[in-house]
């Protein structure tokens, strides 16, 4: 099948992480009855890191909330793993808190239609703002950043996965377009000041430079947040030539919006940006396929001159 629709669940999200988690099955439950196949969820709107739906962020509670996904010990991912399974549909998971060697990152899962983990996200660039007055940030302080991209086949087509600043790299979506990617997803949480200056035009540039869907989901906004990282909102599914095609406003929503991947192709053909692409002059590295080749390349040349 070449369409699909795709659900978009910008959640509200409290301290109370099993209400998080009740709020979130009623969302996928009832996009699923409106006949998506894929549901994305938030980032959330944590204290002040926002694209975590399962838990408010804070330097000095964030460890207790962290879930150890391969471990088997993740609540949340459990029930988004049950509710794929129950209902046969993809689910990109947002992103949790995930525990592992003793580090904590920022993680997105998607599941598929059979309730198995298909990838795991974490994010990649770690969030810093300084703005004097306004707002500060830095993710690195509690975070340790991800160390792979992350490209996977869906029933939905093959998904390329970024989480919030992620989106600001143009370079991880170039790298997704040349894997085949025909639709990413990064769920997010800008805040007030970078949202409305930035979300609109990051998500349509990733889209339209690449010729493909991009899909944001954030958590909904407090306006009664005291935290002082506002989220901005604005979950939204975008068009290979940036037309809005489900959007929501700032409140806690569930939108709808159909996907057809033949317009890919017919994008592509109408308008050759690859073919247009001056090859010998700029040309984009796969930095991890070629440390991979490089080292098998070096591993056969040591075992030549063991031979001779």
């Amino acid at each position: 099948m070449q369409k699909h629709k795709v659900a978009l669940c910008q959640l509200a999200v409290t301290p109370d992480k099993d209400g998080n988690i009740t709020r979130a099955r009623a969302r996928v439950e009832a996009a699923a009855d409106a006949g998506a196949k894929l549901v994305v969820l938030p980032a959330s709107r944590p204290l002040p890191l926002p694209e975590i739906w399962s838990c408010p962020y804070a330097m000095e509670t964030l460890p207790s909330y962290a879930e150890d996904i391969d471990g088997g010990e993740s609540p949340s991912i459990s029930m988004l793993s049950e509710l794929a399974a129950a209902r046969k549909i993809t689910i990109v998971g947002g992103s949790i808190p995930e525990k592992a060697s003793g580090k904590v990152f920022n993680t997105c899962c998607v599941i598929g239609p059979d309730g198995q983990i298909l990838a795991k996200h974490r994010k990649l660039h770690l969030f810093e703002i300084d703005i004097p007055g306004d707002i500060k940030l830095k993710e690195s302080d509690t975070f340790t950043g991800g160390q792979e991209t992350t490209i996977v086949d869906t029933d939905v087509g093959r998904i390329g996965i970024g989480i919030c600043h992620d989106i600001r790299f143009p370079e991880l979506a170039m790298l997704y377009r040349s894997k085949g990617a025909h639709l990413i997803c990064y769920p997010s949480a800008f805040n007030m000041s970078t949202g409305e200056l930035l979300w609109d035009l990051m998500q349509k540039s990733r889209a339209v430079d690449n010729q493909l869907f991009v899909a944001t989901c954030s958590p909904a906004r407090d306006p009664n947040a005291n935290s002082g990282y506002m989220i901005w909102g604005h979950s939204s599914l975008i068009g290979p030539f940036g037309e809005v095609l489900a959007a929501a406003g700032h409140e806690e929503a569930t939108v709808i919006g159909e996907i057809d991947l033949s317009t890919i192709q017919s994008t592509r053909e109408n308008l050759p940006l690859e073919m247009q692409s001056r090859g010998d002059l700029y040309r984009l590295v796969d930095v991890l396929v070629n440390d991979s080749m490089k080292s098998r390349s070096e591993t056969v040349s040591k075992k030549t001159r063991m031979c001779t």
